[in-house]
C-alpha cells in the first residue's frame, strides 16, 4: 500500500485532506501528523482528549536509545481515530520549538512508515504541513524531508484560486529537485486539488505543470468538523468530502501501483528491530494496550 505525503505552500487544507483520506480508507490506516509548525488535530477533531504525553515529540528521545525503543514508542503513541482502532493517528507537535529535536528522527520514522505500508498492508498518510524553503531548497529543519524521500507520492495541496496557485508555484521546482535527487523520482510529485475557486483541474495542472492526481470538494460542514471537532454532521459517512475521499484514495493507490510497476521496485526488507513495530501494533489491536480516551 502507498505512503502518501501531503504538503502545501500555505494553509490550503492539508490536515483536513489527510484526515478525510485516512478516515475514508477501507483498510487499516495510519495518519502521522508531522508538520514541524505543530499539529492541530489534537486540539481540533480530538477536542483535547489527547494530552501532551502522547505524540511525535516523544519519538525523538526513543530514537536516541535505538531502533527497538523507537518501534515501541511509535506503537505506544498511536491514538485511535475510530472505535475498532483500524485507523490510527500519531499526534503532532504541541510546540513548534520541538521540531529541532526531530532532525535525526525523521529518517528512522520514514522507515517505520515503509514497514507499515510494505509489510502490514496499511494506507499511510503523512501530514507534512507547510513547507519552508532555504535558498531555494527545502529547509533542513523546518521540513521533514526524509519522509518525502521515502513516500510513494508527494501531494502538493492547492486550491483553484490565483493566490493558492501563485504560492504553490514557488514550491514546485524545489520539490522536483528534492524528489529527483533524494526521493523516488520526479513522477512522485502530484497535486491534490481542493475544488474551491474558479480554476478546474486541467487549468491547475497546466498552470503548475504538475498532474492533478486527486481532487476533493470544498465541503464546509465536513471541513469544520474535521478542523474543530464537535458533534459529527448528519449523514457523515455520505458527506461529499468522505465520498470523494474514498474515490481519491483509490486513485492514489492506482497511481502508486503504476509507478511501482514501472520502476520494478521491490521494497527493501526492514531491519529486525523496526519490523517489530508490526507485532506491537497487532498486540494493541488484540487488546494488549494503547491509548484510551
Amino acid at each position: 500500500m502507498p505512503v502518501t505525503a501531503l504538503v502545501s505552500a500555505k494553509s490550503a487544507g492539508v490536515t483536513t485532506s489527510a484526515l478525510a483520506l485516512a478516515l475514508s480508507s477501507g483498510r487499516p490506516t495510519t495518519l502521522a501528523e508531522c508538520d514541524p509548525a505543530g499539529g492541530t488535530i489534537r486540539s481540533g477533531l480530538l477536542q483535547n482528549q489527547v494530552g501532551a504525553g502522547y505524540g511525535l515529540y516523544h519519538l525523538a528521545q526513543a530514537e536516541r536509545v535505538g531502533p527497538d525503543a523507537l518501534a515501541n514508542a511509535f506503537a505506544a503513541h498511536l491514538w485511535p481515530l475510530d472505535g475498532d482502532g483500524h485507523r490510527q493517528l500519531l499526534p503532532g507537535l504541541t510546540d513548534p520549538a520541538q521540531a529541532a529535536a526531530l532532525g535525526r528522527t525523521w529518517p528512522a520514522l520514514s522507515q517505520i512508515m515503509r514497514v507499515l505500508a510494505d509489510q502490514a498492508g496499511q494506507d499511510v498518510f503523512i501530514d507534512a504541513g507547510r513547507l519552508a524553503l532555504d535558498a531555494g531548497r527545502l529547509h533542513p529543519t523546518l521540513t521533514p524531508a526524509p519522509l518525502l524521500h521515502q513516500a510513494d507520492l508527494v501531494l502538493l495541496v492547492v486550491r483553484g484560486t490565483d493566490q493558492s496557485l501563485t504560492l504553490a508555484r514557488y514550491l514546485v521546482e524545489p520539490l522536483r529537485i528534492e524528489l529527483a535527487e533524494h526521493g523516488s523520482g520526479l513522477d512522485a510529485l502530484g497535486l491534490l486539488l481542493i475544488e474551491s475557486g474558479p480554476y478546474r483541474a486541467h487549468q491547475v495542472a497546466e498552470s503548475l505543470k504538475v498532474p492533478v492526481m486527486a481532487a476533493l470538494p470544498f465541503d464546509a460542514e465536513s471541513a469544520t468538523y474535521l478542523t474543530q471537532g464537535g458533534p459529527q454532521p448528519r449523514r457523515w459517512a455520505r458527506s461529499p468530502l468522505l465520498q470523494h475521499a474514498r474515490t481519491a484514495a483509490r486513485q492514489l493507490e492506482a497511481v502508486a501501483a503504476r509507478r511501482q510497476t514501472q520502476r520494478q521496485y521491490a521494497p527493501e526488507p526492514a531491519s529486525t528491530q523496526l519490523a517489530g513495530v508490526l507485532e506491537r501494533l497487532n498486540h494493541q489491536r488484540r487488546g494488549g494496550g494503547g491509548p484510551r480516551g
